[in-house]
């Protein structure tokens, strides 16, 4: 390790990492300040197509116990582990989910790799642009390589191809990571929205099955209790069929148009869910146009379930395809009516993961899964207007770059401790990009149990409640708090207490920057602000445990849920009790000393 940290020097490794160069191809590196800008040249006398390539090599400096975290192709999984073992954090992974490919003997990672070194600082490998290769990173136990996938397409005899950017950074965690999203907005300015959005979604409680008097009862909740929220997200479940976003089902006689202008027309912010890169095979739109769509290498449109997975509902699914200029034109008319004639802004887009999957042939023959992501999503841009506010859901992570203004972080949050717990840590792992890429999404607060219905031993339906204290509830919420993003209902608001309209009022609005965490476990976070400091504690365990912090000022402590004063603490190390299955919340108000 010691040796490492000396030939590291400052924030630049390009003494470590070297380019690599066989007979087919070289890879033409320049570095700058840690930045390194990649090219291929064609070595052959004739074109050649090259799938996943590594692009730089270095010897593992690293132990095998060594900390590792990774980031995922797609926004449902991340990696976390050591340089022996990585494992997936969350359920569906690149590889057993999606069924993207994976090289044998080694580890695998994508776009970002952050290795935690002895004395606790970070080694930071990302590529910075996502233009057109997605980006991985392969090591085992003796070797590290930076790997681009360039999908066959043809690179004619001598001809340069531009790659994409690499950063490298060593330093603190909290600082390598600013210092990389500097370096990605170099490449993929940050879309820039006036506010963090605040609002209510359907999804969580009523799914599918939501109706047009479900929009109204909540958003007449809303009104009665003064809750300080924006938008009315309709989630999925109003349309038809998937792929038919213009048309609603009988739930919705007045049809969206006319229910999108009632909520203006009370005060509110419309916001819509559509997944457009999608369609099953019912839909008006496969059935009009099935030449729009990903073909398979007889010319036949691909179901994405003979490649990957083949949707969660009304599936399997077919991926429009972003080359082909009338699936283009279509995707801008569809949100340019929703803006214009529905009067919406915000979009929360789903399944856009469907639309950069690396399978099947597309009507731009030489154009990878990336181009073709990245080109639906500027037509989707086009037709929503520069005024809105395009939500990223189940998407590409790295291919989104630059292209939405929010993104959802964590897999659908649910009313157990379990999927409460988990999504606070994938959340909390992509805290950095919260204002640096995107606005974090760290899907809805809940605040209420429900009642759900299950199968009993024989079968039969039995109606329970899901039973959570009002401390796991503000886990979830001190979760949300702490994501610094945005702040989005997701119970049934009509049947609000007074106690539920307090908590949630304490989220808003957002205070727009996330919690830094010193270490991976996440258990003490710091979120800054003027004068002041909020403290977060968080323990998922089941029994409670004292927490040492470190007090930097002299400062007036208080509850944040309860307002409860906690007298002067001074500067040093304090203990804070976290009760099993909950978070401590407390605001540090600086006296000056």
């Amino acid at each position: 390790m010691a040796t490492w940290e000396k030939e590291w020097k400052g924030n630049r490794g390009e003494e470590l990492l070297k380019a690599v160069e066989t007979e087919e191809y070289r890879i033409l590196t320049d570095w700058k300040e840690g930045v390194c800008s990649l090219a291929m040249k064609n070595l052959c006398g004739h074109p050649v197509r090259l799938e996943k390539i590594p692009v730089l090599e270095m010897d593992m400096p690293f132990g095998p116990d060594t900390p590792v975290y990774g980031e995922a192709y797609n926004m449902l999984c991340q990696y976390s582990g050591t340089v022996k073992k990585v494992d997936l954090i969350g359920f569906f992974g690149d590889h057993g989910h999606y069924r993207l490919s994976a090289p044998k003997d080694f580890q695998q990672v994508y776009n970002l790799i952050r290795f935690t070194m002895e004395n606790g600082e970070s080694l930071l490998l990302g590529f910075s642009s996502c233009r057109r290769f997605s980006g991985e990173f392969w090591f085992n136990e003796k070797k590290l390589y930076a790997v681009l996938n360039l999908e066959g397409i043809e690179i004619r005899e001598g001809e340069t191809v531009a790659l994409e950017t690499l950063f490298a950074g060593k330093g603190p965690k909290e600082a390598v990571e600013e210092a990389f999203g500097d370096a990605i907005q170099t490449n993929h300015p940050m879309l820039r929205t006036p506010e963090i959005p605040t609002g209510w979604c359907s999804w969580p409680v009523y799914g599918p099955q939501v109706t047009e008097q479900n929009i109204y009862d909540n958003l007449n909740a809303i009104k009665e209790q003064g809750l300080n929220l924006k938008y009315i997200q309709l989630d999925d479940g109003y349309q038809p069929f998937m792929g038919d976003w213009l048309q609603t089902t009988d739930a919705f006689q007045g049809g969206m148009e006319k229910m999108c202008l009632a909520i203006k027309e009370q005060g509110f912010e419309p916001a819509i869910w559509v997944a457009p890169f999608i369609a099953e095979e019912k839909s008006e739109l496969f059935q009009k146009h099935p030449g729009w769509f990903v073909k398979d290498t007889d010319g036949k449109p691909l179901a994405s379930d003979r490649v990957s997975f083949g949707g969660w509902r009304c599936g399997p699914w077919y991926m429009l395809d972003g080359t082909h200029p009338e699936a283009r034109n279509y995707l801008s008319e569809v949100f340019r009516t929703m803006r214009e004639k529905w009067q919406v802004k915000y979009y929360k887009m789903d399944a856009i993961m469907w639309g950069a999957l690396p399978f099947g042939v597309r009507f731009e023959k030489n154009r990878t899964s990336v181009e073709a992501y990245r080109m639906g999503m500027r037509a989707i841009l086009e037709g929503a207007g520069e005024d809105s506010f395009l939500l990223g859901c189940n998407a590409p992570m790295w291919p989104s770059l630059g292209l939405v203004h929010g993104m959802r972080v964590t897999n659908d949050i649910s009313r157990n401790f379990d999927s409460i717990k988990e999504v606070a840590r994938e959340g909390f792992f992509r805290n950095w990009q919260n204002n640096r890429l995107w606005i974090n999404d760290p899907d809805t607060v809940l605040l209420r149990n429900s009642d759900k219905v299950v199968p009993d031993p024989e079968g039969k339906p039995v109606k329970i409640n899901t039973g959570l204290s009002r401390s796991e509830f503000l886990y979830n919420a001190s979760y949300v708090l702490a994501s610094g993003g945005m702040v989005l209902a997701g119970d049934n608001l009509a049947e609000f207490t007074e106690q539920n309209r307090a908590d949630l009022n304490k989220l808003l609005p957002p205070l727009g920057q996330a919690a830094v965490f010193e270490t991976d476990d996440h258990a003490v976070g710091r979120i800054a602000l003027e004068k002041k400091e909020i403290l977060c504690v968080f323990n998922p365990e089941d029994s409670g445990r004292d927490f040492p912090v470190q007090v930097k000022k002299t400062a007036k402590a208080v509850d944040f849920w309860t307002g409860e004063e906690l007298g002067v603490w001074t500067r040093g190390t304090r203990t804070v009790r976290v009760e099993g299955r909950s978070a401590a919340v407390v605001v540090l108000e600086f006296t000056g000393e």
